[in-house]
């Protein structure tokens, strides 16, 4: 009997060496000279990059061994370590999620078919399992050798990201270049993060733009953090290193649920939910043309005083961004006076629609706080296409049927009022403050409308202007006319608004809403 036994120790050692061997060349990358190569730009690996953003420990990888299938251009007696993607599940911070990560040290992270197949498969397993999907990419883009296959593949990938989208969250981070149709698989997903000096997004690169337009540009005017921050609105989050953006990764999933179907995890507390703030009673006794930033009164309002802002640095008249309440997320929108002077425009209306969206399809509680003297006029708006653009911000909110909680601060005005989160477009619970202004438009515009003759044939139509604007100002720019009417719920002290909305929450946490049946709306885009 011994004798019979040693022969299968041997064989069951030789099959584990065999598959050993398998791992380590599939795990090898493009090879030492790549990986220095991918680490003097100041990059790192894929599977570093994994380790740093999941709880230790928790990766488990597949497709490991999955290979390219093509032979065409040179790839037939070509070995590509595990098609230039790295994909599996994990946990962050205990939860479950899915990632892939592209490794650039492979043919700088080009997308083939097998690769393709390998991403499609993660983000199938990710929407089965009800996990959030992240895609840390790294790419060159399409690979040119597979041709039609790639290009399929990336369609692959795209029809999946719309399948998620509203289902599970998704997450992209651009940690190289990402050009051509690379592009798009991040532009479907929900939120974006660049790197300073190494994150590039682009449809044509500069020299394809030089010699079709004549325009001249650099990688990082062209397609770099802060343009896409800032210009494009592409990019949701900027970080100063990788490190920096799988912290902030890992911070955005604590406010999210794992998907539609349940609602943002509940964490204790931190804050007295009976806590009343002086600081905001000074807003209402500021002049109301002097402007502050609404970060100062959400700061006031959120627990610990802490809020985690989306879209930092695009469309800043509007901010948009996640805080807690009594340890409940809830998604805040706000016009924000300190940028043209809380105004909505093309670029807020769509930076505000598409939070809200998102909001609503991942049942976060959405809180409106208001200070919008109306549309940011001009030729360049109106043939931008504020009248359409626009709209996308109304549609969002008349769609959405999460609790919404809207606070009036100061000027609400013209069509801007009906827009944010009124209640007329459905707000649940309306508050304003005593300084709030609800009116068509503001008293002197009204008063040079309404009163042009009287104002003319006065002996004195300076003062006669002034005492018409205070008496307008008395009888129609304040919250009491609407309170009067119903539209707005209940005028409260600035002082008690965080305790206010910790109640308003708690009983729309039940809140259920049956839409009409239907395909789908057309949004205007």
């Amino acid at each position: 009997m011994t004798e019979n036994v040693k022969p299968a120790k041997a064989l069951v050692s030789a099959k584990t060496q065999e598959l050993q061997a398998r791992r380590r060349k599939a795990m090898a990358g493009g090879g030492l000279e790549r990986e220095k190569q991918q680490k003097a730009q100041g990059k790192l690996l894929a599977r570093e990059r994994i380790d740093l953003l999941v709880d230790e420990d928790s990766f488990e990888e597949v497709d490991l061994l999955m290979e390219k299938r093509s032979s065409e251009f040179g790839l037939g007696g070509r070995y590509l370590a595990a098609d230039g993607v790295v994909t599996g599940f994990a946990r962050i911070n205990g939860r479950s999620v899915c990632v892939y990560s592209q490794d650039f040290t492979v043919m700088g992270g080009s997308l083939g078919l097998a690769h393709a197949q390998k991403i499609c498969k993660i983000m199938d397993l990710a929407m089965a399992a009800g996990a959030p999907v992240i895609g840390l990419c790294d790419s060159g883009g399409a690979r040119i050798q597979e041709g039609v296959e790639s290009l399929g593949g990336y369609a692959e990938i795209f029809y999946r990201n719309v399948q998620a989208s509203g289902y599970v969250p998704q997450i992209s981070a651009i940690l190289g270049p990402c050009a051509g149709g690379a592009v798009y698989s991040p532009a479907l997903t929900d939120f974006v993060f660049m790197i300073e000096g190494t994150s590039h997004m682009f449809i044509t690169g500069p020299e394809v733009i030089k010699s079709a337009t004549g325009e001249s540009c650099d990688f990082e005017s062209l397609g770099g953090a802060k343009t896409h921050s800032v210009k494009s609105g592409v990019c949701h989050f900027v970080a100063g290193s990788e490190h920096d953006c799988f912290r902030q990764i890992r911070e955005l999933l604590e406010y999210l649920p794992q998907n539609c179907r349940e609602r943002p995890a509940s964490v204790m507390p931190s804050d007295d939910p009976a806590r009343k703030s002086r600081l905001l009673d000074s807003f209402t006794e500021m002049d109301p043309k002097k402007s502050y930033k609404i970060h100062d009164v959400i700061w006031e309002i959120a627990d610990g005083h802490q809020f985690f802002e989306v879209h930092r640095g695009f469309a800043r008249n509007i901010v948009a961004g996640f805080i807690r309440l009594n340890g409940e997320t809830v998604g805040v929108v706000g016009n924000n006076p300190a940028v043209l002077s809380g105004a909505l425009d093309i670029g807020a209306s769509e930076k505000g629609g598409r939070f809200v969206r998102f909001c609503d399809a991942f049942n976060i509680p959405l809180l409106t706080l208001v200070d919008v003297p109306g549309y940011w006029p001009g030729l360049e708006q109106e043939w931008g296409g504020i009248i359409r653009k626009g709209a996308k911000l109304l549609y969002a909110y008349c769609q959405a049927t999460v609790p919404k909680v809207t606070v009036v601060l100061r000027k609400a005005y013209g069509g801007a009022y009906d827009v944010m989160s009124s209640k007329h477009i459905r707000g649940d619970i309306n508050y304003a403050w005593p300084s709030a202004e609800i009116a068509v438009m503001g008293p002197q515009g009204a008063v040079d409308i309404l009163f042009k003759g009287e104002i003319k044939a006065s002996p004195e139509p300076a003062k006669a202007r002034q005492k018409l604007i205070d008496d307008y100002t008395q009888k129609f720019v304040s919250p009491y006319q609407a309170a009067e009417r119903g539209y707005v719920d209940e005028v409260i002290a600035a002082c008690e608004t965080r305790p206010k909305l910790i109640r308003a929450f708690h009983f729309l946490r039940g809140k259920k809403v049956e839409r009409m049946e239907k395909k789908h709306g057309n949004i205007p885009l």
